[in-house]
């Protein structure tokens, strides 16, 4: 996927590396952590994070045997920045893109980080029948890698979505009484 973004940012390294680092801001990594979660190689990484060390943006701890790297939290910008690389519409057409082939979408809901909540129980509803699992579960670990967050998903086959309609479930309900948008929508349901 070729990103504006990682033009304005100088490489898709650090897009990666900014994104990892603000969608995740509680947590530390290790250097080689960095390099797999963003797929990434591991001497890229090692010049990004230098570059976001000198800029303030993460800060650098020593943690038993080894270095870790995290978000600082005083860094000024960080609303915006986060607010910039999720880059949310653009993610819809490219979510879209990304789940066609792995069987039968029938609908996808777009929540939690998404729509700016960190803390939500789920970001992605799928609704689809005849899917590929494994598939889908690639493509979103790509998507995962670009983003710099593990995407929390689920996938509902259509005569799932009609029961838990029905029954008022807790994992429909959770998405549909909160922000969410629905980037696809087959089944003509009347969910907005």
């Amino acid at each position: 996927m070729t990103d504006g973004l990682e033009k304005l940012f100088g490489t898709p390294a650090r897009v990666k590396l900014l994104r990892l680092f603000l969608f995740n801001p509680r947590l530390s990594f290790t250097l080689k952590d960095i390099a797999l979660r963003a797929r990434v190689p591991e001497t890229d990484a090692r010049r990004e994070v230098n570059i976001l060390h000198a800029a303030t943006m993460i800060d650098r701890s020593t943690r038993g045997r080894g270095i870790r790297y995290g978000l600082n939290g005083k860094f000024e910008y960080i609303a915006a920045l986060q607010n910039l690389l999720l880059n949310a519409p653009k993610r819809a057409d490219d979510i879209v893109k990304r789940v066609r082939g792995v069987g039968t979408i029938k609908m996808i809901i777009l929540s939690g980080i998404f729509m700016g909540e960190w803390e939500d129980r789920i970001d992605i509803l799928i609704v689809g029948d005849k899917v590929k699992e494994r598939m889908l579960r690639e493509r979103i670990r790509g998507l995962e890698s670009e983003i710099g967050k593990e995407i929390r998903y689920a996938l509902l086959t259509s005569d799932d979505l009609y029961y838990r309609l029905n029954m008022s479930d807790k994992l429909v309900r959770d998405v549909l009484d909160y922000p969410h948008t629905v980037v696809l929508d087959r089944l003509n349901i009347g969910i907005k």
